[in-house]
């Protein structure tokens, strides 16, 4: 409801107070360096502005954040005067007022579009069309909301996740577990300009600006454009990784001890990636960022952390007869990983799944095309539904893959499997305790007793869920059609009982049938018959006569499937009757019988026959076997062109 305020904004600039000492200590911002105010959205903050005359009139207030604010995308707010803040818009009511100036209580919405605003007002009296600027200031996720998707309710926590400067990092291996600060540095002068900067600097940013502002409501999607621009491999981000040992041109990443200087030498360079980092660096420079930013965050170190680089929640390793280890697949285990776990609510998976999310800005794997990853809900990992947003079978992998052994032959390509283990990958998965400078291991949080039956279920059920089979590929020999059936295997458990999308392809030289199913997966098993008629890809067919079968697998908000399998068609029978004697150098009529598999004319057919090389006799010459009787009839003539491989190839185009 608008009420009659009675002022109007005078022809010149007001003079706007922001009470910065009382706003920033009541939005928890008062360790910002900065002059311009910083708050929290959810939450009012007062503003006077002077310069006012006295006409019967309403204001109207405009705040707008983005290149192209709209009041669609929530990026501007158009509202005046009311008797009460709203929890839905944004509101201001009027706390008090003098003979030309007044005080205004603002209230943003708890699910704000973050970032800087330019805050202006409006009288219809004093005939101007344009409202009067009153300056700009910057909006933050609020902890301390409770309509907040990053709402911790827990004070202590929201002390140490987003107002705590300094933090200990663990490193080291199972055996020795090392630690070193690190100053976050989120408050120190410009911090907060450079991590605006960085949004400003995305992919996302540069591709569709309007858009990418209209989502900085959502603490997800911030999370995962910052785990992509915290590395620079993409788009220019602040940190360039190096694991070679030799860091000319740039710093050792162990030289490093707090994130101000990087960040502040990232914008120096006018933005070029910062040399170099390791996955401790790039986790502390995110911790930094989202910190800054209002959205709780804490560094996660994983010991004994898998890189599972194809997806089948195992790590293989190689070793050839002597035990060399042999550098074949990109699949590793890392002594220690370093990660970030933030706090917010996933209303995209439901409530199950809020709480802690796993980010992780390290370039390990590309996720939707560019190196980010996350935010996994840990509530999934340590379920072991993987089938959710956003990378939940790598995280998974990295802290209960299975590793596996195996004895590789180079001269033959064979692999055989020496041994396995399933309880040396991640241990001892450490952060900093709350308040205190100790560790807290939070193993248990990922994934249940290691051995366990329970863990050894969850981890079953994860991998279950990556299982698709391709069976029953049949060869093409009496039948035009080709038969084969897919095969869907999971576990028979309600947290089964998604929606999946089984999308099966035939490629040949190129894509040419596509068939889309989709099916509740109630059971632990579903098949899927199919037939592929000869009109369907005889165009397509190629001279080695191999079809390739994918099968991709879709889950409903979760990942994908894909297993392939190649079949080899099998040429139609041609028989070869020799009519009357054969006698070498002399005529001969021979009688081709071929019968059309197909329900269709061929046409254009050639029979192709090659002639015996001379030099081909010469062991029958040498066997004293007379030429007149090199008989084509007999067996033993016969046995002999065919174990040279002189065979008629008979070609239907």
């Amino acid at each position: 409801m608008l009420l009659n305020s009675n002022y109007v904004i005078n022809e010149k600039l007001p003079s706007t107070n922001w009470h910065l000492k009382e706003n920033t200590r009541d939005h928890h911002t008062s360790k910002f360096s900065s002059k311009e105010l910083i708050v929290r959205r959810g939450q009012a903050f007062v503003v006077t502005f002077s310069g006012i005359e006295q006409p019967d009139q309403n204001l109207t207030f405009i705040a707008e954040t983005g290149p192209k604010p709209s009041k669609q995308a929530k990026t501007q707010a158009t509202f005046g005067i009311s008797s009460t803040v709203s929890k839905e818009n944004w509101s201001a009511v009027l706390q008090s007022t003098s003979s030309n100036s007044a005080s205004i209580a603002i209230s943003s919405p708890a699910n704000a579009v973050i970032g800087r605003y330019k805050l202006s007002v409006q009288s219809t009296s004093s005939g101007s069309s344009s409202p009067a600027t009153l300056g700009t200031f910057v909006l933050l996720f609020n902890p301390w909301s409770s309509g907040d998707d990053v709402f911790m309710s827990n004070k202590a926590e929201c002390e140490e996740y987003v107002l705590e400067e300094f933090g200990i990092i663990f490193s080291g291996n199972t055996h020795h577990i090392n630690s070193f600060g690190w100053n976050f540095g989120q408050f120190q002068g410009d911090i907060l300009n450079i991590c605006l900067s960085m949004l400003d600097r995305s992919l996302n940013y540069r591709q569709d600006p309007a858009t990418d502002v209209s989502h900085r409501n959502d603490p997800k999607y911030l999370g995962r454009v910052l785990s992509a621009m915290v590395n620079g491999n993409d788009d220019q981000g602040v940190v360039l990784g190096n694991w070679s040992g030799n860091y000319e041109g740039g710093k050792s990443p162990s030289s490093w001890t707090g994130s101000g200087e990087i960040l502040q030498n990232w914008k120096k360079s006018g933005f070029k990636p910062v040399r170099y980092g390791q996955c401790w660096v790039f986790a502390a420079v995110l911790t930094t960022v989202l910190r800054c930013l209002g959205i709780p965050t804490r560094t996660i170190t994983n010991f004994s952390s898998a890189h599972d680089a194809d997806g089948n929640l195992r790590v293989d390793e190689f070793y050839d007869a002597s035990g060399n280890h042999l550098e074949r697949g990109a699949d590793s285990v890392w002594n220690f990983h370093v990660w970030n776990e933030s706090w917010f609510s996933r209303s995209d998976l439901g409530p199950s799944y809020s709480g802690w999310q796993i980010l992780d800005a390290t370039p390990q794997e590309e996720s939707g095309g560019i190196y980010q990853c996350g935010p996994a809900s840990r509530n999934a990992i340590k379920e072991g539904d993987v089938e959710l947003d956003y990378d939940c079978p790598f995280v998974f992998a990295e802290v209960n893959a299975d590793r596996m052994y195996w004895n590789y032959d180079p001269a033959t390509g064979k692999k055989t499997l020496i041994f396995s283990k399933t309880t040396t990958i991640g241990q001892f998965i450490s952060t900093k305790a709350v308040g205190r400078d100790d560790r807290v291991d939070v193993t248990s949080d990922y994934k249940y007793e290691e051995g366990s039956r329970k863990e050894r279920d969850i981890f079953k059920k994860a991998h279950l869920n990556l299982i698709l089979v391709l069976a029953n590929l049949h060869k093409l020999i009496d039948s035009h059609e080709l038969s084969l059936a897919a095969m869907a295997t999971g576990l028979s458990s309600q947290a089964q009982h998604k929606r999946k999308t089984l999308i099966l392809g035939m490629k040949l030289c190129s894509l040419i049938k596509v068939f889309t199913i989709s099916f509740f997966f109630f059971l632990s098993e579903k098949h899927f018959p199919v037939k592929i008629s000869y009109a369907e890809y005889q165009q397509q067919l190629t001279t080695d006569n191999t079809i390739q079968i994918t099968a991709l697998c879709h889950v409903e908000g979760g990942i994908q499937v894909l297993v392939q399998r190649d079949i080899t068609l099998d040429n139609p029978a041609i028989d070869i009757q020799v009519l009357g004697e054969a006698k070498v150098n002399k005529e001969v009529d021979v009688e081709v019988v071929f019968t059309n598999p197909i329900n269709a004319e061929v046409m254009d057919c050639v029979l192709q026959v090659e002639e015996v090389p001379s030099s081909c006799y010469q062991k029958y010459i040498n066997q004293n076997i007379d030429m007149d009787d090199f008989d084509l009839n007999t067996e033993m003539t016969q046995n002999f062109l065919l174990a040279h491989s002189f065979k008629p190839a008979f070609h239907l185009n």
